[in-house]
């Protein structure tokens, strides 16, 4: 294979590309990031992929979630914490169901950019370019605000910083204590028999936390904080090549491994994932990606043939490192028997064992009849209630779920237990991209799933 270097991905094609007019901006830009230290550190991503090793050989189970695209506005004490604290419960409902560590991987962070399906748009009679996130262009519908700013970029690295340090500050002050009440309110739903589900979930999480506090187990074992890691999608590779830096590898205790002392890590994030729209064989993206030390995801759907997969892993994880690579099946609800069986099949006969994550959200997206973007609760939950049968049924471990989430109140989806319907998307729907479960929904879904595995485990 050819030698690999963080500037490679520029001798391949790229898809999503960026165009900016200011060419000395953005060396300008891209020197300031060189310049800047890194975001994660070289432990809390091999922390991480240890993890993810576990969850590949079914032994834990990863909860991803977040913002399908930050703006820097999120970047505030309130819409932090509200994040943290709906993974926080999710996870603790899914360990419940699962009886599995639960690995929590936000959304946040840098998840700033978006691919779109067009490069522009028609707004009042004016074509302009499509908003692409915070990090490339503003949102306000003028041409001026939709040009790509380079200096867009630095100010992506410190929102990042500045969310990073507020998440780090407050895990290390007890925001995921577990000792702590948490609000496990359920006003919100309205069939008497599903609440009277919730609560009897609620109560045994609660009463297994009582019962190891009581006992003393729960000290120190990791129940005054938790670790949340970061991810994004890396689709600008101007800037995560920025921040892609050759580090010494973490010292391991008793290793007699003549492996390299050194490797690339992107250090934007702990975890970053190729889209659907960016993983071509030869292209600018898996060029990039095959060569970092990081965990990494790709996206896969109803367009990826069986054999394409299996040549992407090769090419991403030539050494077979188990749990290295996370596959993000998105195909639908109405698809996801046609397709998934089929991909498992390939994957378990090339000898590689990624970490399999489903994403219920991208292949379920519609819209009203008024043009409105929307998700239907129950087409995410059939997804992930299919992927987790077909899985099973073909000796295979689903190993998380990948939510577009937020810790706030908005409507954006359509149903679960608070019955929101099309006529009440308009709310709160504040979205700049995808819609996004709010928090009750999104909790709700945990209950579901933490479900199916309570009752997988009685069978």
């Amino acid at each position: 294979m050819a030698e690999w270097s963080p500037s490679s991905w520029t001798q391949k094609p790229i898809k999503q590309d960026v165009i900016y007019e200011d060419a000395q901006g953005l060396q300008d830009s891209l020197q300031k990031l060189q310049k800047l230290p890194p975001l994660v550190t070289t432990q809390e991503i091999i922390n991480l992929k240890k993890n993810l090793r576990n969850v590949a050989l079914g032994k834990a189970f990863v909860l991803q979630g977040g913002d399908c695209a930050e703006l820097f506005d999120y970047c505030s004490q309130e819409m932090i914490e509200a994040k943290v604290k709906l993974l926080l419960q999710m996870s603790l409902v899914l360990i419940w169901g699962a009886n599995k560590p639960v690995i929590r991987i936000a959304r946040i962070a840098g998840q700033f950019a978006k691919p779109r399906s067009s490069p522009t748009e028609v707004i009042n009679g004016v074509e302009m370019p499509s908003f692409r996130g915070d990090n490339i262009n503003g949102f306000a519908a003028d041409p001026v605000s939709r040009q790509p700013d380079p200096s867009r970029l630095v100010s992506a690295y410190f929102h990042s910083a500045a969310t990073l340090n507020y998440l780090r500050a407050s895990l290390s002050s007890g925001l995921a204590d577990l000792h702590s009440p948490l609000d496990w309110g359920l006003g919100h739903v309205i069939t008497p028999s599903i609440k009277e589900q919730y609560a009897k979930t609620v109560r045994a999480v609660k009463d297994a936390l009582r019962f190891m506090h009581t006992v003393g187990i729960d000290k120190d074992r990791g129940f005054e904080t938790a670790d949340i890691f970061t991810s994004h999608e890396g689709l600008s590779l101007e800037y995560e090549q920025s921040l892609t830096r050759l580090l010494r590898h973490p010292a391991r205790p008793g290793s007699t491994t003549t492996a390299p002392e050194t490797g690339y890590y992107a250090t934007s994030g702990h975890f970053l994932w190729i889209g659907d729209r960016t993983r071509q064989l030869g292209g600018a993206h898996i060029e990039f990606f095959r060569g970092i030390a990081n965990p990494v995801g790709i996206k896969i759907g109803p367009s990826m043939a069986a054999d394409e997969l299996v040549q992407l892993l090769d090419v991403v994880n030539p050494d077979r490192e188990v749990g290295k690579v996370t596959l993000i099946s998105r195909y639908g609800a109405g698809k996801i028997a046609t397709f998934l069986p089929g991909h498992i099949a390939a994957v378990q006969a090339s000898g590689h064992i990624p970490v399999w994550q489903c994403d219920p959200m991208h292949g379920n997206t519609q819209s009203t009849p008024s043009g409105v973007k929307t998700r239907h609760f129950t087409d995410i939950l059939s997804e992930l209630k299919q992927a987790l049968e077909i899985h099973r049924a073909a000796g295979s471990f689903l190993g998380g779920m990948h939510l577009e989430l937020t810790g706030e109140a908005v409507t954006e989806c359509v149903g679960g237990a608070g019955g929101l319907t099309e006529d009440g998307l308009g709310e709160r729907y504040t979205t700049f991209c995808d819609p996004r479960l709010n928090e009750k929904q999104a909790l709700e879904l945990a209950f579901l799933v933490a479900g199916f595995y309570r009752e997988e485990s009685e069978e």
